[in-house]
């Protein structure tokens, strides 16, 4: 059969990314407690295609991608793109993939556990590039997201007001650039300890008053929670590159609070 992807093109045009967007598939990644966590992933996979290639072969990242489903462990990812660069021989490969990411959490009282949903990705490039000696090499870049959910109350409305103060939940999305191995479940707690309170799938009417009584002995403006994430990821010394951004959906207003860092190490 003829193979038009492997026709030559003659516009002289070439593009950066081509491959396959929104590609759902179930996968399969580390959990610090069960080893093992099942879920399902939508997947971004490109490749870079030259000016004189008139297409490329799609059906190679599904099949890549097919194969490393069963462990998509962090190294495993760029692996599998390294995998799809060198066998499309391409001069570099790109990938995202996001994922819900399931924590069981115990109520604070009762100790009734539920699932707490953590939305997670991954993003990755792996490029070839020749070495001093000129040896290929690969130049890779990986990092990794995570959004928890969190419940923060205002320290203002705490002050001003002789009963009560408004709270809110709100997301703490943690992106850090990949350096020694970490659990996804530590970075999850560091950012709830870094809350007013974590928030519960399931809790009884003894939780709710001991989450409510917490939350409000410990206020936190959005811009506190940011920072406090912040110097806590830094004293991990772990990762070159992090970022901390926050998003509370305001109760009293009909807009969100939101604030951003950006930790880059020198040099």
């Amino acid at each position: 059969m003829p193979d038009i992807q492997n026709q030559t093109d003659d516009r002289e045009i070439p593009l950066t990314k081509v491959g396959v967007k929104g590609l759902e598939y179930p996968i399969r990644v580390l959990d610090k407690v069960k080893k093992v966590q099942h879920t399902a992933a939508k997947v971004d996979l490109f490749a870079n295609l030259p000016h004189d290639f008139k297409g490329t072969h799609m059906s190679r990242f599904v099949e890549i991608f097919h194969s490393y489903r069963e462990d998509l462990s962090m190294p495993r990812f760029l692996e599998m793109l390294t995998g799809i660069r060198e066998d499309l021989d391409a001069e570099s490969a790109f990938g995202s993939m996001a994922f819900p990411y399931f924590v069981e959490k115990k109520a604070p009282v009762s100790q009734l556990p539920g699932l707490i949903s953590c939305k997670c990705l991954y993003r990755g490039e792996v490029k070839r590039k020749t070495g001093s000696a000129g040896s290929v090499e690969q130049e890779k870049h990986f990092t990794v997201a995570v959004s928890v959910p969190v419940n923060t109350v205002c320290p203002c409305s705490r002050a001003i007001s002789e009963r009560g103060a408004h709270n809110q939940r709100g997301n703490v999305t943690v992106e850090l650039e990949l350096g020694p191995f970490f659990w996804l479940e530590d970075i999850i707690a560091l950012v709830e300890d870094a809350a007013s309170s974590p928030v519960y799938s399931l809790i009884k009417r003894e939780d709710e008053k001991f989450i409510t009584e917490h939350a409000y002995d410990n206020p936190k403006f959005v811009e506190d929670l940011v920072r406090d994430v912040y110097i806590k990821i830094r004293e991990l010394r772990s990762f070159p590159h992090f970022s901390v951004e926050a998003e509370n959906f305001e109760s009293i207003h009909n807009h969100s609070a939101y604030a951003f860092a950006e930790f880059q190490e020198p040099g």
